[in-house]
């Protein structure tokens, strides 16, 4: 993060420089340029602030580069603050000379941080700073959300050093300031302090609480400044959020921030789109709990249901707004990294954790891990999650399909007393040696491109479908047929004419001539798997595209190539251990198998086409079946809507009170219903998906097992995990985190 501008006593600033470099850049004053670093408000109010700070910055030598540059240690939201307070020439160890006697942490019910400092001796905050009054001992510094300390401000330091009391229009002035830099993406904190003669509390009193001496610090404050600052986007962030919403992930933010400053980061990293009206896809999340407590079941779900950024969250929040969601039927993913976080990364269906600043109570209650804190690594680890799925489905199809021809092709010899194909030895071998070659191929496919843009599967959905079993039981007959057609063919030509177990046995030389016949339908079926492995790379698409995408194939193929060959034409190995005779069959017994795998492709290409049909009729029952969903939680909606307004006519309510409502039935029309007639495109629509957010909350601990990063995706899981239904975040924004949720049809 890096501070781009300042508003202390009464005046606008601009900060120059990027990163966390104190020699670059300095404070000027907007409309002229002229330099601020001297102005007593500037330098009081970066010194205030340096006193609200645990985080110092330092030179570091790069590991890679070699190179010295700065970094800070400590809350990246500091940073800036302490980088600035250099910028005017404010020493490192500054805070020395005012040793801190109090602190009361940043916490996310509290929205601030507050120190004591003594300043016992000094007449003024520092040399060219604001003046203390005679007496002063103790300087009260708060630092944190500026809706939240101005409700404590009674007066506000000005340019020359005086101080005025705050009205509420002087109070407005200021939250249009903050608006105007929230708006612009930028974070900002308020300094506020305030002086004593002694503690305001009796410190000899070891039952005062924590909040008992916050309260009494805080009081009657003076507002010294703001501070705003900009915390760029991620690499990638805003094109990985596309691509989850293409996916069908829909990825929602819930955070601490103010809300015109969610607002400009949605927008900056595509959660929020240019058509949103804002008005109904972001809010604060006061509005979760209008009167103290959270709304009903019903009016939670609704308003969930559409809404996309959550501002001001508390901690509590985040944990019912993920109940909320499952609760409308979506699998859930939780980011976060701190303890707040905890119950609901517990809660969430997927509790994602940040791997780097998360804490070890967050990890303990996820199941999986970040190791580079990015969202893009979620993104791509739900594309590696459904190639590996779809790997799997392909696997299984295939070696399925083969071994239902086996079946077969041995039942159909039994029954009409056709000597038995294949000795059990050459079964062996072909499992073995040739087929398992090309399933490990298909599980290493590297996937289509479009994989993101697939709907996200039900939980509850088997890994082979039904229109899977028919395209196996299709294929596996077609194999069959073809292969067996082969072996009676070569029947009738090496063994006189004759196909029956009985005849066969009465031929001089029957076994050499009934091996090969056996070694022609063996060749073919090796064959014939080959070029089923290159059908089975996609289910609906031709063999030939992408043919040399999986290297892996090529490689198994060749492997099961060689091994057919060494198995029919090694002496002694084919002849006496495998009772195959290659070179025995002639040009003419190598012909006759080629006829095979030539009908097998033809034919099991064609069978796409009723597969692809099928394919289709699936997809589209669940499209409808979501859309009938969808549907009836929409008229569930508008009853409701229709309940309330009569029920604010009949009691002289204002319009504003329902406002929660009614906006959101009107969303879930516009939003959530896709037009009827496109079912196609209704399924690709996103479906319910990611939220993002910032807090933290204790719960169970669990050591971590596994770990992946983005190339290797490499991740933390501590229980059973279906990364196709995975969709959430990393740290876009200071203490954030992502919430995923996705439609379970």
């Amino acid at each position: 993060m890096t501070m781009v501008n300042m508003y202390t006593g009464a005046v606008e600033y601009d900060v120059e420089g990027k990163g966390f470099d104190p020699t670059v850049g300095r404070i000027k004053r907007q409309g002229g340029g002229k330099d601020g670093n001297s102005d007593l408000a500037v330098r009081s109010s970066l010194l205030s602030a340096v006193l609200c700070c645990n985080t110092t910055i330092s030179k570091v030598k790069d590991p890679e580069t070699g190179e010295e540059k700065w970094e800070p240690k400590g809350n990246s939201s500091e940073a800036p603050i302490v980088v600035a307070a250099r910028k005017i020439g404010l020493d490192e160890n500054i805070a020395k000379d005012y040793p801190r006697v109090l602190e009361v942490p940043f916490s996310s019910s509290r929205k601030m941080m507050l120190t004591v400092s003594d300043v016992s001796g000094k007449d003024r905050l520092l040399p060219g700073g604001m003046e203390l009054p005679p007496g002063t001992t103790l300087l009260s510094v708060c630092k944190g959300a500026p809706n939240f300390i101005l409700d404590y401000c009674t007066e506000q330091l000005m340019e020359d050093g005086s101080s005025k009391t705050m009205t509420d229009k002087d109070k407005q002035d200021v939250l249009d300031i903050v608006d105007k830099y929230s708006s612009r993406a930028l974070r900002v904190l308020a300094i506020a302090a305030r002086t004593f003669e002694a503690m305001p509390f009796d410190t000899t009193n070891e039952d005062i609480t924590t909040d008992q001496k916050f309260e009494a610090c805080r009081s009657n404050l003076r507002l010294l400044g703001l501070v705003a600052s900009i915390d760029p986007d991620r690499d990638g962030v805003p094109e990985s959020v596309v691509a989850a919403r293409g996916a069908g992930i829909r990825v929602v933010m819930i955070t601490g921030d103010y809300l015109k400053t969610a607002i400009a980061i949605a927008h900056n990293v595509n959660i929020l789109q240019p058509g949103d009206d804002e008005a109904f896809s972001a809010i604060d999340c006061a509005r979760l709990r209008p009167d103290g407590n959270y709304l009903s079941h019903m009016d939670m779900d609704i308003l969930t249901s559409s809404v996309r950024v959550f501002a001001r969250a508390k901690p509590e929040d985040k944990l019912e707004i993920v109940k909320s969601l499952q609760r409308q039927h979506l699998v859930t993913a939780m980011t976060g990294d701190g303890v707040n976080d905890a119950p609901a990364l517990n809660q969430a269906d997927i509790g994602v954790a940040m791997g780097i600043q998360g804490t070890e109570v967050a990890k303990g209650a996820s199941d999986m891990i970040l190791t580079d804190d990015n969202f893009t690594s979620i993104v791509a680890a739900v594309e590696k999650g459904r190639i590996i799925y779809t790997g799997i489905q392909k696997f299984v199809a295939f070696i399925m399909s083969v071994h239902i021809a086996e079946v077969i092709q041995i039942f159909v010899c039994i029954v009409f007393g056709i000597p038995v194909m294949r000795t059990p030895l050459q079964i062996l071998f072909l499992i073995l040696v040739t087929d398992l070659p090309a399933c490990i191929a298909l599980a290493m496919e590297p996937g289509e491109k479009t994989v993101l843009k697939d709907r996200p599967r039900p939980k509850e959905e088997p890994v082979v479908l039904v229109w899977m079993w028919w395209s196996m039981m299709l294929n596996g007959v077609v194999l069959s047929c073809i292969v067996l057609g082969i072996y009676i063919w070569a029947l009738l030509i090496y063994c006189e004419g004759t196909i029956t177990q009985a005849n066969i046995a009465q031929l001089d030389d029957s076994h050499e001539k009934l091996m090969d016949a056996r070694t022609v339908a063996f060749i073919s079926l090796v064959w014939a798997e080959n070029v089923r492995g290159y059908c089975s790379r996609s289910f609906d698409r031709p063999f030939y595209h992408n043919l040399w995408g999986n290297p892996a194939m090529q490689r198994a193929l060749g492997l099961a190539t060689i091994a057919l060959y060494v198995a029919v034409l090694v002496p002694f190995f084919s002849t006496k251990i495998l009772n195959l005779d290659g070179i025995g069959i002639g040009l003419e017994g190598w012909i006759m198998a080629a006829v095979g795998p030539a009908a097998c492709l033809v034919v099991c290409e064609g069978c796409k086409l009723i597969t692809v049909h099928q394919k289709e009729a699936y997809l589209a029952s669940l499209a409808s079946s979501r859309w009938g969903d969808e549907l009836m939680r929409h008229e569930q909606n508008v009853a409701f809507d229709r309940m309330v307004s009569i029920s604010s006519q009949a009691s002289g309510s204002s319009k504003s009170s329902f406002a929660i409502s009614t906006e959101l039935v009107s969303l879930s029309a516009s939003q959530l219903l896709p037009p009827r007639s496109h079912v196609e495109q209704e399924f690709h629509q996103p479906s319910r998906e990611v939220v993002f957010k910032r807090d933290k909350t204790p719960t169970r601990h669990t050591p971590a097992r596994n770990v992946v990063d983005h190339d290797g995706l490499r991740a933390s899981i501590r229980k059973p995990l279906k990364l196709d239904t995975v969709e959430s975040e990393t740290e876009m924004s200071d203490n954030g985190s992502f919430v995923n949720a996705q439609r379970d049809p």
